[in-house]
């Protein structure tokens, strides 16, 4: 099975929360009642995603996250690499030096377009896509590699 980590999965499910309301000021204990996280994986999540600029921290007493940017602008490949890193489905995919058989192995650059297969399909779906339930370019492209639509 193919799976991104559970944390990046958090990731997905605060930004969309988030996406309802994108401009607005938003505490790590409102996104933890909404989602229903435990908060401390909800401030995880925030300080991964704040590193790599999807959401802005304000701090102070009436501080919060935002999002950076429109939702439209935001795709699910830079939520996944934002919490997980350089996006593979095999460690050789996802870069170099990471695995002690890549010198020698046949595979690699059959996994390497997979994963790049993969990553075209998960950076064409964005934010506000998967944000609304049933209508995304995910599902549709899925059900066009299926033979249904």
């Amino acid at each position: 099975m193919i799976r991104m980590s559970k944390l990046a999965d958090y990731g997905t499910v605060v930004m969309a929360q988030m996406s309802h309301e994108p401009e607005r000021l938003q505490t790590t204990a409102q996104i933890a009642a909404h989602t229903r996280l435990p908060a401390p994986t909800v401030s995880k999540v925030l300080k991964l995603l704040a590193k790599e600029v999807l959401v802005i921290a304000e701090r102070g007493k009436h501080g919060g996250y935002r999002l950076s940017r429109r939702p439209a602008q935001i795709s699910v490949a830079e939520i996944i690499d934002a919490v997980d890193g350089p996006f593979g489905l095999t460690e050789c995919a996802a870069g170099s030096g990471l695995c002690t058989l890549e010198s020698s192995c046949a595979l690699r650059g059959q996994w390497r377009r997979i994963s790049q297969l993969v990553r075209h399909a998960v950076e064409s779906v964005t934010l506000d896509q998967i944000a609304r339930p049933g209508t995304s370019k995910l599902k549709r492209f899925m059900l066009r590699r299926r033979g249904v639509a």
